[in-house]
């Protein structure tokens, strides 16, 4: 058992000061004062006014590797545990991406199942950017319903020179299959949709809103920030759905995409409800630039510590509150995927917790109740790390 002591805590709402129980991998209490037996085995913790916010949820992370955009050596590396805790992220949802071709969503699964047993939370998205679907089982709905780690599918590629260019009936499809699969197996049943360069990049969202019984907050549509008139675009569509910004992308295409800080002050002064933001990294996803001929003259790689880096930008720069700025990385993440036990501090829910100073640098992380950063160094690691 821990008992945090002087924690200025935000679950993501604001809560003051208060001391925190916890027993196991859960939060048990929350007070102003809790008073422990002196015959309790328990880890006392003075965190002298630090700022205790969730754990952060990064929902689109290539957790089994991507990229090969410029060819095999250009494969990026599997997500280590080190990684994610240097960026204060305590769960992850993986998806395949680009490469549904040589890689598959087994070894998607199977790296959320080890994430799982060296400390963190994982979940993921079956699929990929290819239409027909790649699945664990021949059927999106069943893996969703089945399988306890998939929540949706994705990530599916629209408006890109790199998507299969699916018809609306085969996105309708899809999408109802998320959809049934997700109540069956009482998941989220989203489809997680990656948006590229094309003009127009949400017409086929809409195409099959206007064409089906599918609503608008069936999709989780990525990277809405990549350039500016995707963004204006997103300003509109993000009264009716979900919009997801993309943080490593920055400062890599800086001369085209919206810093992401920016981009959710700009949202928010657009009219789009603070709870359809969500932050996600896309790390150990590649990030690749491509000339008017569609050659491949730039190649990055994303990291989870950027989700931090624009979450702290988004309250010192653009001076949003920090319960503001928090609910596109916690609560807004758990609440559109259905994650239980996530994205709050509250007792009963999952002790994944983040410790900031006032410069908002992490100096602790708690994940699932374990330490997993002391005093800024992760404690932590992976097997193989």
């Amino acid at each position: 058992m821990i008992l945090i002591r002087n924690a200025i805590v935000y679950s993501p709402e604001p809560m003051g000061k208060k001391e925190l129980l916890i027993g196991g991998n859960i939060v048990l209490g929350i007070a102003d004062k809790i008073d422990i037996p002196q015959n309790i085995d328990i880890e006392v913790v003075d965190v002298k006014g630090l700022m205790l916010v969730p754990g952060l949820i990064d929902n689109h992370v290539h957790i089994a590797g991507a990229g090969g955009e410029g060819g095999p050596s250009t494969r990026t590396p599997e997500l280590k545990l080190s990684s994610m805790f240097e960026g204060g992220v305590t769960t992850v949802i993986g998806c395949l991406g680009t490469d549904g071709l040589t890689r598959s969503v087994e070894t998607v699964l199977m790296k959320a199942k080890s994430l799982r047993h060296e400390g963190a939370s994982s979940w993921i998205w079956t699929g990929a950017y290819q239409v027909p679907t790649p699945t664990i089982t021949g059927d999106i709905g069943r893996d969703i319903a089945l399988i306890e780690e998939i929540i949706g599918v994705g990530e599916l590629a629209i408006s890109d020179h790199r998507s299969s260019c699916p018809s609306t009936e085969e996105l309708i499809r899809i999408t109802a299959l998320a959809r049934v699969g997700g109540m069956l197996g009482k998941k989220a049943g989203l489809v997680n949709i990656h948006l590229g360069d094309a003009k127009n990049p949400f017409s086929p969202l809409h195409e099959v809103v206007n064409h089906s019984e599918m609503k608008y907050t069936q999709f989780l549509p990525t990277h809405c920030n990549r350039n500016s008139y995707i963004f204006e675009d997103s300003k509109i569509y993000g009264k009716a759905g979900y919009v997801d910004i993309t943080t490593s992308s920055w400062p890599y295409f800086q001369d085209e995409e919206i810093k992401p800080s920016t981009a959710l002050k700009l949202l928010l002064e657009a009219g789009v409800p603070g709870n359809h933001i969500t932050f996600s990294s896309d790390s150990c996803g590649s990030l690749p630039g491509f000339d008017e001929q569609g050659r491949l003259v730039k190649l990055e790689m994303g990291l989870p510590s950027a989700n931090l880096r624009e979450l702290a930008d988004a309250v010192i720069k653009e001076k949003l509150p920090l319960e503001t700025s928090l609910k596109v990385l916690t609560s807004n993440v758990a609440s559109i995927l259905k994650l239980s036990g996530k994205g709050f501090i509250s007792p009963g829910m999952d002790a994944d917790l983040l410790f900031l100073d006032s410069g908002m640098q992490m100096v602790h992380l708690l994940a699932m109740g374990k330490w997993a950063v002391k005093s800024g160094e992760v404690v932590k690691k992976g097997n193989y790390e």
